[in-house]
C-alpha cells in the first residue's frame, strides 16, 4: 500500500495552504464581530474534573501527580461549557471563546479528535438572541471567504438567504410521517409509542432506547433533507433530548434547544441555558448510568459547575463547530484540510 506523505510535506501542505488562509480570514472577521458586540473572549482550561456527561461522548482522560505525590484523575474536555457558564455565576455577561475540544471515538469527514468549538453566551440573552447569533456569524464566515454558495456531496446551500425554520416535531411529520410529541408523556419518551411509529422506518433492536430511535430516525431520514438551498434552524428538540437546555415555558414536551444545519452539516447546537442545578444533576445522573450501561464507564459530575449552575443567570449559548464551518466557507471536501496539524492517518 502506498505510503500517503506527511501533512508537513511542502507539496501536500502548499495544496492546503488556500483553505487554511480561508481558516485565517474566517477567524479574523469572527472575532472582529464578536469584539464590536461587546462580548469578550475568554480562554478556559483544558484538564477538567468532568469532560462532560453525554451519553455518547467519550473524552481522553489523563492523571496528574500533585507535588505530594497524589494522582488525579483529569480529563480533556470535550466543551468548554462548564468552565463558561461558571464566569457567567462569575459576573460576566458576554463571553466568547475558540477552544480546542477533545472527542475520543471520532474520525471522518466531518470528525477529528481533537478540533475547535466556537462557544458563547449571553448573559439575560434568549434562546432566540442567540440563534440569530448563529445565523450571523455563518453569514460572515461566508462573506470573509466571498463563497457564494456551500457546497457538501451534491448539496448546495446559499449561507446569506434567509434561513429555514423547523421545529423537530414538524421535521419528523415531513420527513418521516411520524407525530413525534405523541410519543411523548409529561417530559418522558414513551419507548412503545416511538418504536411503532418508527417501526417501518428504521431498523430498531430491543436494546434500543427512545432516544436511540430518535436519533436513528434523525440521522437517517430527517437530517439529509436539512440545509438544501439555505441554512436551516432545527428548534424545540423534543424534553428527552433536552440535554443542558431548559423546558419550554409554552409546552414542557419540548427544550429550547435548536441546529443549524448547511447542506445536511450541522454546524451548531444553541439552547435557552438550565439554571435548575437539581434539574441538571437528574439529568446528568441518568446519562452516566446509560453510559455505564452502553459503555462500560462513567465520568464525574462537576459539583462545582453544579453549584454554578444554581447561581448563574438566565441565558442563551451556543456551541459552533469552526472547523466544519470553515470547510464550508473554504470550499474544502474534507474537515482535515482546514486544521493547520491533522492528526497523523492511521495504519
Amino acid at each position: 500500500m502506498e505510503r500517503i506523505s506527511s501533512w508537513w510535506d511542502q507539496s501536500r501542505h502548499a495544496d492546503r495552504m488556500p483553505f487554511l488562509k480561508a481558516r485565517s480570514a474566517v477567524t479574523r472577521a469572527l472575532r472582529a464581530w464578536f469584539d464590536a458586540q461587546g462580548f469578550v473572549e475568554v480562554e478556559t482550561g483544558v484538564l477538567q474534573v468532568s469532560p462532560g456527561n453525554e451519553t455518547h461522548l467519550h473524552a481522553p482522560r489523563t492523571t496528574l501527580t500533585t507535588a505530594a505525590g497524589d494522582h488525579l484523575t483529569r480529563y480533556l474536555r470535550t466543551s468548554p461549557e462548564f468552565a463558561c457558564k461558571k464566569l457567567l455565576a462569575a459576573g460576566e455577561q458576554k463571553i466568547v471563546e475558540f477552544a480546542r475540544v477533545f472527542r475520543d471515538r471520532e474520525r471522518g469527514v466531518l470528525h477529528l479528535p481533537e478540533f475547535t468549538m466556537l462557544e458563547w453566551y449571553r448573559a439575560g440573552g434568549s434562546y432566540e438572541a442567540v440563534m440569530a447569533d448563529c445565523i450571523t456569524v455563518i453569514a460572515n464566515a461566508a462573506r470573509a471567504t466571498g463563497i457564494p454558495r456551500f457546497s457538501f456531496r451534491g448539496r448546495q446551500a446559499d449561507p446569506l438567504a434567509e434561513p429555514e425554520r423547523l421545529t423537530v416535531t414538524a421535521a419528523f411529520e415531513r420527513f418521516a410521517g411520524i407525530d413525534l410529541l405523541n410519543t411523548i408523556v409529561g417530559r418522558e419518551g414513551d419507548r412503545t409509542a416511538l418504536a411503532e411509529a418508527a417501526r417501518e422506518r428504521v431498523r430498531i433492536t430491543d436494546d434500543d432506547t427512545w432516544s436511540d430511535i430518535f436519533s436513528k430516525v434523525l440521522v437517517e431520514h430527517v437530517e439529509p433533507h436539512l440545509g438544501q438551498g439555505r441554512l436551516t434552524v432545527l428548534s424545540d428538540y423534543p424534553a428527552p433530548e433536552a440535554a443542558l437546555a431548559r423546558i419550554s415555558p409554552s409546552d414542557s414536551r419540548v427544550a429550547e434547544r435548536f441546529e443549524i444545519y448547511a447542506c445536511g452539516v450541522e454546524l451548531a447546537n444553541g439552547f435557552g441555558e438550565l439554571t435548575d442545578a437539581a434539574e441538571q444533576r437528574i439529568r446528568f445522573a441518568q446519562a452516566m448510568d446509560d453510559k455505564q450501561i452502553r459503555y462500560g464507564e462513567r465520568y464525574p459530575l462537576d459539583e462545582d459547575f453544579l453549584a454554578a449552575v444554581a447561581r448563574m443567570p438566565e441565558a442563551g449559548g451556543v456551541a459552533l463547530g469552526l472547523d466544519r464551518l470553515v470547510m464550508l466557507a473554504s470550499g474544502a471536501s474534507r474537515i482535515d484540510q482546514v486544521v493547520w496539524t491533522p492528526p497523523a492517518e492511521e495504519a
